[in-house]
């Protein structure tokens, strides 16, 4: 395994600005490397994507020297050790509202004596079969970053005991889901959906945690910066694609 930079840099206290990687296609990753992201996070959640396309897109990141993290599906020991064993630094996992819902993600992505990880030395991860196994099961259980997603009022009202949980690396809010969960779908700026936002990110920084969460643009991540966010996902290639390209179409057509 290489050494997760992000994680370094988060463990550092810096903040770091990457972007969900919606697109399939490996020069994306390659692209985002040259723009200066940190990292980047392949959308599995919302994106159909199969597994030549996981390999090849981690493989790009490498050749990059970007850190390719994954968003699985869901909280699942198959899902999560499948993606992990294909070289992905780190994965970011949905809808984790308890504190036993977060231990079960500890363990899926830790091997003995911390996790339950199923462990093949021929895989991706471990250099098809040619690392040292004892020296890539420490390495893995140290560098593999580890978010979880807080984006549910159930998550909100758990969230002291989630954050007890050792080996949660970051506790990443995701507003469109919170202002579902409170009744206000589409609108995270709503009060009651803001005052949640606001204690998630307060409670987590105490606990020594990082938070991560979305910014639409450069000018929303330097105030996350301020407020101490260190994991910022800058849109999507997607987005930032339709977005530049609309507005240059626009300054032209006017």
């Amino acid at each position: 395994m290489r050494e997760n930079l992000l994680k370094q840099k988060i463990q550092r206290g810096e903040s770091a600005i990457g972007t969900f990687v919606k697109l399939t296609d490996p020069a994306v990753v390659e692209l985002l490397a040259l723009a200066g992201f940190d990292f980047f996070v392949l959308d599995t959640e919302h994106v159909s994507v199969d597994r030549e396309q996981l390999t090849n897109i981690v493989r790009a990141a490498d050749a990059a020297g970007i850190t390719p993290l994954v968003r699985v599906r869901e909280n699942q020991q198959v899902e999560i050790l499948q993606n992990l064993d294909l070289g992905y630094a780190g994965v970011q996992v949905p809808n984790v509202d308890t504190a036993q819902e977060a231990r079960d993600l500890v363990s899926y992505v830790k091997y003995t004596p911390l996790g339950v990880r199923g462990l093949s030395p021929s895989v991706r991860a471990c250099g098809y079969g040619t690392c040292g196994v004892q020296e890539y099961i420490d390495t893995a259980n140290t560098n593999t970053l580890i978010v979880s997603h807080c984006e549910t009022k159930t998550c909100v009202e758990n969230l002291d005991e989630v954050l007890k949980v050792e080996g949660v690396d970051v506790i990443f809010i995701g507003p469109m889901d919170l202002s579902q969960s409170y009744g206000v779908p589409g609108n995270p700026g709503h009060p009651e959906v803001q005052a949640a936002i606001e204690a998630i990110t307060s409670k987590t920084l105490k606990a020594g945690k990082a938070v991560g969460t979305v910014a639409g643009t450069p000018e929303a991540a330097k105030k996350l910066i301020e407020k101490g966010v260190q994991y910022i996902l800058l849109a999507s290639d997607q987005g930032m694609i339709v977005k530049w390209g609309k507005s240059a179409v626009d300054a032209i057509r006017k």
